[in-house]
């Protein structure tokens, strides 16, 4: 199933995109599993990617930790850790 992934602020930067649509092999069940296999494709990808506990991530807009599942999730987001002030 097509999933939008949007990049956020220096994952933008480094991927090179803000989004695209992709489809992930099956095996891609949760959001780590997701931000490994983008980070296999190398490049940008794996520059931005290569540290995982230092992003953060939404599905469907909604803040979620890496060990979620995507399920049947339309959009997922990465991103780098958010400050407010």
């Amino acid at each position: 199933m097509p999933l939008t992934i949007l990049y956020f602020a220096w994952v933008r930067e480094r991927i090179g995109l803000s989004e695209e649509t992709l489809t992930p092999p099956p095996e891609v069940a949760t959001m780590a599993d997701l931000i490994g296999w983008l980070a296999a494709r190398g490049g940008g990808y794996a520059e931005a990617l290569a540290e995982p506990e230092r992003l953060r991530a939404a599905v469907d807009q909604n803040f979620v930790g890496l060990d979620t599942a995507i399920g049947r999730a339309r959009e997922v987001a990465i991103f780098p850790p958010v400050t407010g002030g």
